[in-house]
């Protein structure tokens, strides 16, 4: 590349980041640090512990996102200087290095760019992800696992924080279900395009003739409930059953009913928590996981009766979005995007981002 198109691709990138500077206002963002340290230093915060660790998980995300927006600016200027300095000193490796680094900032300004796409009344939420076997018998209980493995791993990447709270061991390999949060700022926002059908075609290793298997998991994708959420839950309406934890195999897990499972009936919604040892602390955990899938049938209600008074038609993301490919090639195809690439196995292994960056470019014009 000439030094000319170095110059002008980063020029570009500076435009692109001071549009991501404007629009996240990181004047405000920095007031609001302020403020929060203030009340983090209050001696009295930690008397309500569930206020304290708000403030706290507040503070740590703004700060993380004002110094990644600012650390790219100096790296932005930096390279330049590398550049720079590569030219005058006619030095190859020196180039290369600056190259790279330019690179690395194409593909990290892109992404914050997509951060502030991100603009949903629940976007900035941690997320609550359920993932159910469908059709595919054993392979597809397998393949849930597969998904729960790949969004764990995702989640890793990234140093987001996970929590599984309930897993559902199938009796043969693989899993019934599992729900886990990733608790994370933007959480939310950036996976809610998970939401759907993932479908999984490849030579199954359970049949003993080796034949192609296609199978189904489905992904559900929930913000989690905040206190200033109103979610009203009639004692009534709820079915509460309790059971012993189990593992694969169906092995129990612990020697007690701490397991918990609750039925909301006028809906049908079934959540379950078994990952603490108190039935109490279970219950509690099952009914904020109840909390945010009642918040989201809400919002979607909601969302329906308004585009029905507008005229419009209502948009579903519910079915079939993804197809993983294993034979008799290797692929793995956004359905809605057309995002693909035939690297399965870092896929699997939770490299999703070029597909979560395009799903949500996508949403935001569906929603445009």
């Amino acid at each position: 590349m000439a030094v000319n198109d170095n110059a002008e691709e980063i020029k570009e990138l500076a435009a692109t980041l001071s549009s991501v500077e404007a629009v996240l206002d990181l004047d405000s963002k920095h007031a609001e640090i302020e403020r929060l340290r203030e009340e983090a230093a209050s001696p009295d915060l930690w008397n309500d512990q569930e206020r304290a660790q708000a403030v706290t998980r507040k503070l740590s995300s703004l700060e993380s996102e004002v110094g990644r927006i600012e650390g790219l600016r100096s790296r932005i200027d930096d390279v330049a200087v590398l550049f720079q300095l590569a030219g005058e000193e006619d030095d190859p490796d020196a180039h290369a290095e600056a190259q790279a680094e330019l690179t690395a900032l194409r593909k990290e300004i892109d992404e914050v760019e997509v951060r502030t796409l991100l603009s949903g009344e629940y976007d900035r939420r941690d997320a609550l992800v359920t993932i159910n076997a469908q059709a595919g018998g054993v392979d597809a209980a397998d393949w849930a696992q597969m998904l729960q493995r790949l969004y764990l791993r995702w989640a890793e990447r990234h140093g987001y924080s996970t929590e599984v709270y309930e897993t559902s061991y199938a009796e043969e390999a693989g899993i019934k279900s599992t729900t886990f949060a990733v608790k994370a700022s933007f959480a939310y926002g950036t996976l809610r395009g998970e939401h759907g059908t993932h479908r999984l075609v490849r030579i199954s290793p359970f049949d003993n003739q080796g034949r192609r298997q296609t199978s189904f998991a489905g992904v559900d994708v929930v913000p989690v409930v905040e206190q200033s959420d109103h979610i009203d839950i009639d004692e009534n309406d709820l079915r509460i059953d309790v059971y012993r934890s189990s593992g694969p195999g169906g092995q129990g897990v612990n020697t007690t009913d701490s397991a918990v499972r609750i039925t909301h009936l006028p809906s049908g919604i079934v959540v379950s928590c078994q990952n603490e040892r108190s039935q109490l602390q279970n219950r509690a955990t099952a009914m904020v996981v109840l909390q945010a899938k009642l918040l989201e049938r809400k919002r979607q209600e909601e969302a329906e009766k308004m585009s029905e008074l507008r005229g419009e038609a209502t948009t579903s993301w519910g079915t079939q979005i993804r197809n993983y490919v294993l034979h008799p090639y290797q692929t793995v195809k956004d359905l809605r995007t057309g995002t693909e690439t035939g690297n399965t196995a870092a896929v699997l292994d939770g490299e999703i981002d070029q597909f979560i960056e395009s799903e949500i470019r996508w949403m935001r014009q569906q929603e445009a």
